[in-house]
């Protein structure tokens, strides 16, 4: 016997676990309250309180700290009487003409460039939404900015450059400049704005709030 055509509607509010697969609707969450999967107790979704707000607030920060990171000393050397400063864009010029360009060219990618398009294109994302503009490309956009994210190595580069800042500390003295607090603020302020944004708005119809 022919076998039926038969079409499954499933609701629009139906979400997997990422977990164990499980379907289930996902509940109407209060600002601040957490959904977590009924079989497994995965996380499935949080409602942060002003998540527009906040993540367009931290990230605006996140810029002014990128400009802040990019224009002061980053490091400076104290060596008999003598100071000698430089900038994280010095740092990688001095790479580049000491005959280690892939080495520069990477400082310059992970420390530089990706965090300044991660920085862009999440405005370019947070602000059409704070106008009540919510487009299906942002989503797709978004997903961009998420690929993004982990070319921007700057606690990386923080990382290492504490590591050899520890072993010049008995040759000279260490002044770690502003630009240094800048970068490392910098990481703190981007992965709070990230733990911010609900991913939801971009999915969700305009709220007439977002529109004013």
């Amino acid at each position: 016997m022919p076998v039926p055509d038969v079409h499954l509607i499933l609701p629009a509010d139906l979400i997997a676990c990422h977990e164990c697969d499980l379907l289930q609707t996902e509940p109407q969450l209060a600002p601040g309250e957490t959904a977590r999967c009924v079989r497994c107790a995965a996380f499935l979704a949080r409602n942060p309180p002003d998540s527009l707000d906040r993540s367009l607030a931290l990230t605006l920060t996140a810029a002014v700290l990128y400009v802040l990171a990019n224009i002061h000393p980053l490091v400076g050397l104290e060596m008999q009487g003598r100071r000698v400063e430089v900038t994280l864009f010095e740092a990688v010029q001095i790479l580049w003409k000491g005959g280690v360009e892939p080495v520069a060219a990477l400082v310059f990618i992970t420390a530089l460039l990706f965090p300044m398009l991660e920085l862009l294109m999440f405005l370019l994302v947070l602000v059409p939404l704070r106008l009540g503009r919510v487009s299906p490309r942002l989503a797709t956009f978004f997903r961009l900015v998420r690929s993004v994210q982990p070319w921007g190595m700057v606690e990386v580069f923080l990382l290492g450059m504490l590591v050899s800042l520890v072993k010049l500390s008995h040759l000279a003295t260490v002044v770690l400049g502003t630009a240094f607090w800048a970068t490392a603020a910098l990481i703190v302020v981007l992965t709070l704005a990230a733990r911010a944004f609900d991913t939801r708005l971009l999915w969700q119809p305009p709220m007439p709030e977002l529109a004013r």
